[in-house]
């Protein structure tokens, strides 16, 4: 999730993205880093089968550098688009 382009970055794991999502652009927690960072756009995703692999994927990324999460997003979003407005379009797309 981000703010926006270049912005600030939230990095998370979920078993429900569609839930998740919504809750981050309803800020219903108004204390977290997103509401904080009004980080509401789902900019970069990646779906595993095992939960065990996403939080590895989750721990390895939030010990990258900025500048490499970055490169990660732009590489499969370029204009720092938000995914879910759109969501199942870009949901079929991006599963390509």
């Amino acid at each position: 999730m981000a703010n926006k382009p270049n912005g600030v970055i939230y990095i998370g794991v979920t078993d429900n993205i569609d839930e998740r999502v919504k809750e981050h652009k309803l800020k219903v927690y108004p204390i977290s880093f997103t509401s904080r960072y009004n980080c509401d756009k789902l900019v970069y995703f990646e779906e595993f089968d095992e939960g065990g692999n996403a939080v590895s994927r989750e721990g390895q990324f939030k010990k990258w550098k900025r500048k490499w999460k970055i490169e990660l997003i732009e590489e499969m979003n370029p204009k720092w688009n938000d995914l879910s407005l759109n969501w199942k379009l870009n949901y079929n797309r991006l599963r390509k």
